[in-house]
């Protein structure tokens, strides 16, 4: 059970997501300890500028290491003599595009990453891991929305085939370890502090540069974007809502103390009205380059999300149409335009 104060792991939380849960999680009265290894996949400036903000807010309930998770010495050392009641796993190599370019990357961060924090989990006996896939692992499947309970076997990045990995060997250590676990399937996320190589920032940080803007797929695609504060939300929600060992039917198939759920908007918005709020909040025209479909992306994702708001209460409340003008106004005040 939880104690008065939880102290929760967070991973990756130099990163988008894991930043925010960190900083939810110390508002709410909690003690985290975040790990990151601050890699370059993107500018380690945000990284720290990210940690710093969480620090800022969070005073002594935050702590930092920088270590690399995929490696097992490294994370064992930096965890020696650390107490934690949970872990929220974030940390991964993330990115579909960068798959095709380094995939050895997302073997050792997505692969031997996260058998490490099962290893931990498993070993401390931890009351609940949380842990990161994504909705890439629904690949090419043409039936929307997608549901938990939908085959996921043929992904169509390297990404999401370690994203699924990481589900069977969740499952694996539920069934031989009784661990606690959650996966969450996490759809298009953005927001304030958001991943530079993600489409908001690229095509604000173009348009306010008036630079063109690269549409793909001739801008024949759909996203089901997921506000930051929503999918923080479920994320707390769900670390407080452990999966029980009780032999019943989970989310995702289990009947293991494994729960598998979509997080996400349920909106599935095409990315041409996407371009078009950001124009709005920019206050200028995008100039747009159509290019075709890259390999490994997908046209549409959307979430079924009733697996979660049954079992867990989640129920996203931003649309595109508020959450689109924070991010910008945020991008605007974080450089300074």
């Amino acid at each position: 059970m939880r104690s008065e104060v939880a102290r929760v792991l967070v991973t990756g939380a130099a990163g988008f997501i894991g930043a925010a849960v960190a900083e939810r999680l110390c508002a709410r009265g909690d003690e985290v300890l975040g790990i990151d290894n601050l890699n370059d996949y993107y500018q380690v400036s945000l990284k720290k500028d990210r940690v710093a903000h969480v620090a800022a807010s969070a005073g002594e309930r935050f702590t930092f290491k920088q270590v690399d998770f995929s490696n097992w010495e490294a994370l064992s050392a930096a965890l020696e003599g650390e107490h934690f009641d949970s872990i929220i796993h974030l940390g991964a190599q993330a990115g579909v595009r960068y798959s095709l370019e380094n995939p050895r990357a997302y073997v050792e961060a997505n692969l031997m990453g996260h058998v490490n924090l099962l290893e931990v989990a498993r070993h401390r006996k931890v009351d609940h891991m949380v842990y990161a896939s994504s909705s890439s692992v629904y690949g090419g499947n043409d039936k929307l929305p997608f549901a938990v309970e939908d085959r996921a076997d043929h992904p169509v990045s390297l990404y999401a085939a370690t994203k699924k990995a990481d589900e069977l060997m969740s499952e694996t250590y539920a069934h031989l370890y009784r661990t606690p676990l959650t996966g969450l399937r996490f759809f298009t996320v953005y927001g304030p502090w958001g991943r530079p190589d993600m489409a908001l920032w690229l095509f604000t940080d173009a348009i306010l540069a008036g630079r063109p803007i690269k549409v793909f797929n001739h801008g024949e695609m759909w996203r089901d974007f997921t506000f930051i504060d929503d999918i923080v939300s479920g994320v707390v929600a769900c670390l407080d809502s452990p999966p029980a060992d009780d032999g019943e039917e989970k989310a995702g198939g289990s009947v293991k103390p494994h729960a598998l759920y979509n997080i996400g908007n349920h909106r599935s918005e095409k990315l041409t009205r996407v371009i078009e709020l950001i124009e709005e909040a920019c206050g200028q025209k995008a100039e747009v380059e159509l290019l075709p479909m890259q390999p490994g992306d997908v046209e549409k994702t959307y979430a079924d999300i009733d697996a979660i708001q049954r079992d867990i209460g989640y129920q996203p409340t931003t649309s595109i149409d508020a959450g689109v003008p924070k991010f910008v106004q945020w991008f605007r005040d974080y450089h300074g335009l």
